[in-house]
């Protein structure tokens, strides 16, 4: 069944349709959040946030990009709210998840750590790009609209979020 349908089914209140929509998009959901937040127990609570909001506003959705990117959306801005509710930008990274089995055998944990101790000190709005683009290869566009931006902005922040990796990247400054 494709998504569009599914998507109409949920608003008229099938479950099992809304079901289907949440387990094809939840591993996206999860390792963004993971990635974007560094702290895997802030992200599950994010998450759940996020999916309550997508049940009681399903209506409100409209189809012009992917459900996954939705709650992508929902998400980064139930992550926003919990940023300036607590006045935390700099959230501890304390362990590099073992999920990451994958990475772990391409590049050493000490490299891993280092790009998620650069990745943890970037601005949010670079941060959040980033990993939009370069984990989950979003276009301009639908990032455009995950973070409510211009393309313009989005391409800017993505150059320069780059530049910053690159030049802090073994040990630049």
């Amino acid at each position: 069944m494709k998504e569009e349908e599914l998507i109409e089914r949920a608003r008229n209140g099938d479950k099992y349709a809304f079901e289907i929509l949440i387990n094809d998009s939840l591993p996206i959901l999860k390792g963004y959040m993971i990635k974007l937040t560094c702290n895997r127990e802030l992200a599950e609570d994010i998450i759940q946030d996020a999916l309550l909001s997508a049940v009681v506003n399903i209506d409100t959705f409209v189809p012009k990009a992917k459900f996954s990117t939705w709650l992508i959306k929902i998400a980064s801005n139930k992550y926003k709210d919990y940023l300036r509710k607590v006045k935390e930008t700099d959230i501890l990274l304390e362990v590099i998840p073992e999920d990451y089995s994958l990475e772990d055998k391409v590049i050493e944990k000490n490299e891993i750590e280092e790009i998620f101790k650069i990745l943890k000190n970037m601005p949010e709005d670079k941060r959040n790009v980033f990993i939009l683009k370069h984990y989950y290869g979003y276009s301009y566009e639908e990032i455009s609209y995950i973070v409510n931006c211009p393309v313009g902005t989005v391409r800017s922040r993505l150059h320069y979020g780059i530049k910053e990796i690159i030049s802090k990247f073994k040990g630049g400054m």
